[in-house]
């Protein structure tokens, strides 16, 4: 299968060069900057990635271009572009002031194939502290902005294109047409990477590998272990077990919902009601990480007993998506964070792993999910914590506390829902291009809030106290804040600027209808410095 390999030296947007080639029904791969797979004859071409280093630091990463420049294309992007000239006697130079933001193509090589359909004064986003001040003597420039000169160049010895913009990120508008010039035209991509094809060759790949062997999944009622739950079950049907434990601490209804969502697909699912043995661990504990600890330990003691008691099952699934694979890595190869779903099992469990979506990212599996034929609401859900209410109540953890934040959570969530708004230019791209179904009408596409944002959710501050007033009382009861961001990695996120209409509504109906809420708020603070999540 062909395929084009990503170097990644480091910069926060090498996921979504990657998210761009997959859309262009491409296969790649993103690897550190200096394991370029030597002898894999199904490389078409090489993308750079941007970095947070200057090519002048001394810690700076560096690549053996000849490794394949003069083989196949190659594509330097930002800190990619200023490496490859800096590395062929160009000149690469602190620029006089941040280069940072919107910039437009004054003028560009329209012969050149890397600008086949761009417009005039097209869009661009640049983002670097170094410029390139002089090129290596067998390139030319085919692109520049009104501050920066060699926006882009091209060698005219070797297959050879480099950027100091971001085709990757959306306020590039032309950006992904960009990326096909290159992928498709430049490349020769027969463009065979698609939802359909991943169905087909993954089923048989998963029957090939477990044969008649029983599999174990965990469910969390999320898009990923739901869609390789339904894959593996089109694969291996009733030699799938499915175990969904809840811990008390889910969304209003959702243990019942998702296991009947579950049924309906044909799923052989067993649900677990340990609530009681989470909430006994809890009590007391107010440190986040510790919250975190317990929940994963008691989920694991949980899970084991239910999977004993399937005696000859000899592989266990996961849900495990590509991101979840990068993210546990650094580009030197050492582990920087674990992620839930990788790093091993336990090691009593004696099974084999099996994770038919690690190559994917998570528009990909909403597009194999719809493939699959599963429900748009379980398809598009949004992100939720392992430890779910748990990391979203500060303070202890009681079942009381648990039926306030869900009462509160279930009246937003399904205020987002219930709102439509009809969305334009960026903004209407970035939806679209996550995988919501929407047909654009006039420029313009009708989806829900809760379709227009990447994660949003209710925290409980059940330390505090606030003083309101209801009828001709006193009331000394909580507030809740509400959240909601706009994203397309959960790497940075911005906070999502929803309707004041929208807002009222939602808090005078929390208030009026949650027993123990007195006062609502929302989080205006962008990741970083804040994160998603509160705790």
């Amino acid at each position: 299968m062909q395929k084009i390999i990503i170097l990644d030296f480091g910069s926060q947007t090498t996921q979504l060069i990657g998210r761009r080639v997959r859309e262009l029904d491409t296969f790649c791969e993103i690897v550190p900057y200096n394991k370029f797979p030597q002898g894999d004859d199904s490389v078409i071409g090489v993308i750079l990635s941007g970095s947070p280093y200057s090519v002048h630091d001394p810690e700076a990463f560096k690549v053996d271009l000849s490794q394949f420049v003069g083989r196949i294309p190659v594509l330097g992007i930002c800190y990619g572009a200023q490496f490859i000239s800096y590395a062929n006697g160009g000149k690469v130079e602190k620029a006089d002031s941040r280069e940072y933001g919107r910039a437009n193509l004054q003028q560009f090589d329209a012969a050149n194939p890397l600008f086949e359909g761009f417009v005039p004064n097209s869009q661009v986003w640049m983002s670097h502290g170094d410029t390139i001040t002089a090129i290596p003597e067998d390139c030319k420039c085919i692109a520049s902005t009104a501050n920066v000169k060699y926006a882009a160049y091209a060698s005219t010895k070797n297959p050879v294109w480099a950027v100091q913009f971001h085709p990757e990120v959306f306020h590039s508008v032309q950006g992904t047409q960009l990326l096909k010039n290159f992928v498709v035209n430049i490349c020769g991509s027969k463009q065979d990477w698609s939802a359909a094809s991943f169905v087909d060759t993954t089923v048989a790949e998963l029957r090939a590998q477990v044969g008649n062997d029983r599999v174990i999944l965990g469910l969390s009622g999320g898009v990923d272990s739901s869609v390789a739950a339904v894959l593996l079950n089109r694969a291996i049907g009733k030699n799938l077990t499915c175990i969904f434990v809840d811990h008390g601490m889910l969304r209003k209804n959702e243990f019942r919902d998702v296991m009947h969502d579950y049924e309906c697909l044909g799923l052989n699912v067993i649900g677990v009601d340990a609530s009681e043995k989470f909430f006994s661990d809890l009590a007391g504990v107010t440190d986040p990480e510790q919250k975190r600890k317990i929940i994963g330990r008691d989920f694991v003691e949980v899970f084991n007993a239910e999977a004993q008691k399937i005696k000859d099952a000899k592989w266990l699934a996961q849900g495990t998506i590509y991101p979840d694979r990068i993210e546990s890595l650094n580009i030197t190869g050492k582990v920087i964070k674990s992620h839930h779903n990788v790093g091993g099992l336990p090691k009593e469990m004696h099974l084999s792993l099996c994770e038919p979506l690690k190559w994917l990212f998570k528009d990909e599996v909403r597009r194999v999910g719809r493939q699959l034929g599963m429900p748009e609401h379980l398809i598009t859900r949004h992100p939720f914590p392992g430890p779910g209410l748990a990391v979203r109540i500060l303070g202890d953890i009681t079942p009381e506390k648990v039926r306030i934040l869900q009462d509160a959570d279930d009246i937003y969530i399904h205020g987002l829902r219930d709102y439509k708004v009809k969305l334009s230019g960026e903004e209407a791209r970035r939806v679209l291009a996550a995988g919501v179904p929407a047909d654009m009408k006039d420029g313009e596409i009708e989806v829900s809030l809760y379709d227009q944002i990447w994660q949003a959710g209710t925290v409980l501050l059940s330390t505090v106290r606030s003083v309101g007033v209801m009828g001709d009382e006193r009331t000394y009861e909580h507030p809740v804040a509400l959240r909601a961001v706009t994203s397309t990695d959960a790497m940075t996120a911005d906070w999502a600027h929803l309707p004041y209409d929208f807002m009222a509504k939602v808090s005078n109906e929390i208030i009026n209808k949650v027993r123990g809420v007195n006062r609502v708020c929302y989080d205006i603070s962008s990741k970083p410095p804040s994160t998603i999540e509160w705790e």
